[in-house]
């Protein structure tokens, strides 16, 4: 990922984007900030990585199952301020709502003592939930770090973490303090990381250390997304195809629910859960050869490569759907397939998963995904082109409610869209990310902005939650890249040259 210059920041046009870190830099927002002067020296050089949310198109929770999915990044960002110390400690600030939380490590402690491991990592955060949120800085410094064979650093590190992105809202604030955190660290210590290999170990250290079983997309968005395009990745793991631009006219938006949404939550890990049980049964009525590796299974399968979205719905609705139980205790599956493919989440005895609709989901998801795109694709140049894609967007909604990753607000939502409907310029919504709440996405029209603010003010009538609406796009971490400030008085050249 490369790195800039203050100076070729300015000259791109790009030091707006930079703005709120360098401007919490320059001027606490209050009294009550003054603490960054103490936490970030001006005698040492500063790096400053800025990663955005994303707004999911279509895809969503297929994407552990190998589905297409369309991402967009979104215009709010999170920012890792990072800067060495001599202390070979982690040390983390992060501001949320005005209230500063901190936390501090060993490096030698994770990196070669007693925490060296993810197993022993993980146990550490979750034996301390008060800490939980700084695991995903954690996880992705110690990922970068034995990544690349670093086991004992030069120096150590501060992060100062502040952030654009609503946490909860399901627009993947944890992607987008994964990729800010690591692009900082990597800069740091001159690891060298493409956008793709530090999406790839951002998704790592979010299973496994955060223990969060989020898929790809999240953290492939953030780092690897462009301005007013929709990412198009093929999650099998992580494969880019392009980039498709939102046609002249119009714009996806996102609206939240005010419901908070976590992908750690139970309704997410159960339903991805059940979706990798329904692989493990078709794997067996298919007569692919299973052998066992602990609690993973491994599948010799040339033929749809462990991805249900490799499978046709033709040939899942003949051959399959009706052959899979619509529910299945935890207990009775280990008893019969002894485990699933997936590593992180695992099967419990005594849970009751929805298996046929979550493995229905991805097959059909994937096959509304590549209609989705193409239809995108024509320009929207005809009316009935942006119907049929709000029409795939509604079908997407209601098999995520299938799967019961629905919730009252976000079908409020998507109602109260369909209600106002083509003639306000709105032509479908469908709840987001992992589902359970969370944010709703929104084909219309640029006229229709006024329409979204009236939806968000109705929904706000009838719950009384606020509705936060998400319009506007930003570059992912790699487009923008990382800025760096050397050694010495910087604060004095952000000064000089401002930063609006």
């Amino acid at each position: 990922m490369r790195t800039r210059t203050l100076a070729e920041v300015r000259a791109s046009g790009d030091l707006a984007l930079f703005a709120p870190a360098l401007d919490r830099l320059r001027t606490p927002a209050d009294a009550s900030e003054e603490f960054i002067s103490t936490f970030i020296a001006t005698d040492r050089p500063v790096t400053i990585a800025r990663a955005p949310g994303r707004l999911d198109v279509m895809g969503g929770i297929a994407d552990y199952s190998g589905s297409l999915v369309l991402e967009m990044p979104l215009a709010c960002a999170t920012f890792a301020i990072a800067q060495p110390q001599d202390s070979r400690r982690l040390e983390i600030l992060s501001l949320r709502g005005g209230q500063p939380f901190t936390f501090g490590i060993d490096l030698d402690e994770i990196l070669t003592g007693s925490l060296a491991t993810p197993d022993a990592l993980a146990e550490r955060f979750a034996e301390r939930p008060g800490d939980r949120w700084a695991a995903y800085v954690v996880g992705a410094v110690w990922r970068c770090l034995t990544l690349c064979g670093v086991t004992r650093p030069p120096h150590g590190l501060r992060v100062l973490v502040l952030s654009e992105v609503p946490e909860g809202k399901g627009v993947s604030s944890s992607a987008a303090l994964e990729v800010s955190a690591m692009a900082a660290t990597a800069a740091c210590y001159g690891v060298r990381m493409t956008g793709a290999e530090l999406a790839t170990a951002c998704q790592w250290a979010e299973n496994h250390i955060a223990q969060a079983p989020c898929g790809i997309m999240d953290q492939m968005t953030s780092a690897l997304g462009r301005r007013n395009r929709l990412l198009r990745l093929r999650c099998q793991p992580a494969m880019v195809e392009g980039y498709i631009e939102v046609p002249a006219g119009y714009r996806f938006y996102g609206i939240d629910s005010g419901i908070r949404h976590a992908v750690s939550g139970a309704d997410y890990g159960t339903v991805r859960t059940a979706a990798f049980m329904g692989y493990r049964m078709i794997a067996a009525l298919a007569g692919l050869r299973t052998t066992s590796d602990g609690p993973i299974a491994r599948v010799e399968d040339n033929r749809w490569h462990g991805y249900l979205a490799n499978i046709s719905p033709a040939e899942y609705s003949a051959r399959f759907a009706d052959r899979l139980p619509a529910r299945m205790d935890g207990g009775e599956f280990l008893a019969r397939y002894g485990g699933i493919t997936d590593s992180a989440t695992q099967v419990e005895p005594g849970r009751s998963y929805p298996v046929r609709q979550a493995t229905s989901h991805p097959v059909h998801e994937n096959d509304r995904v590549k209609r989705f795109a193409e239809l995108l694709a024509t320009g929207l140049g005809r009316p009935e082109h942006a119907r049929r894609m709000g029409e795939l967007m509604l079908e997407s909604h209601a098999s995520y409610s299938a799967c019961g990753l629905g919730s009252d607000g976000t079908d409020l939502l998507v109602r109260l869209v369909t209600e106002l409907g083509e003639e306000r310029g709105l032509f479908g919504a469908k709840i987001t990310g992992g589902g359970s709440g969370g944010t709703v996405a929104v084909l219309g029209t640029d006229a229709a902005r006024e329409a979204m603010f009236d939806v968000a003010r109705r929904y706000e009538r009838s719950t009384g939650r606020s509705a936060i609406v998400f319009e506007g796009s930003g570059p992912g971490a790699e487009e923008i890249g990382v800025l760096e400030l050397p050694a010495g008085r910087w604060q004095a050249s952000i000064e000089l040259g401002g930063s609006g």
